[in-house]
């Protein structure tokens, strides 16, 4: 198995915590968060990109504010 190259946005917490980390595999995209890596969500290249445009549409304003 190689090894998987996560990575996370430079707008992350100075310590690290508190991150959303991604990764590309073979068949699709890796999400975790670096608080609780062992928990791991696979997506499409595709699905990641819809919710990415709904984000930067202000869909999910609701879920922070």
């Amino acid at each position: 198995m190689s090894e998987i190259n996560w990575q996370k946005s430079s707008y992350s917490g100075g310590g690290g915590e508190q991150c959303l980390e991604t990764a590309k595999v073979a068949g699709g995209i890796l999400l975790r968060e670096s608080d609780d890596p062992g928990v791991i969500v696979k997506t499409t290249p595709e699905n990641l990109a819809a919710f990415i445009l709904g984000v930067k549409n202000g869909e999910f304003d609701h879920l922070i504010g």
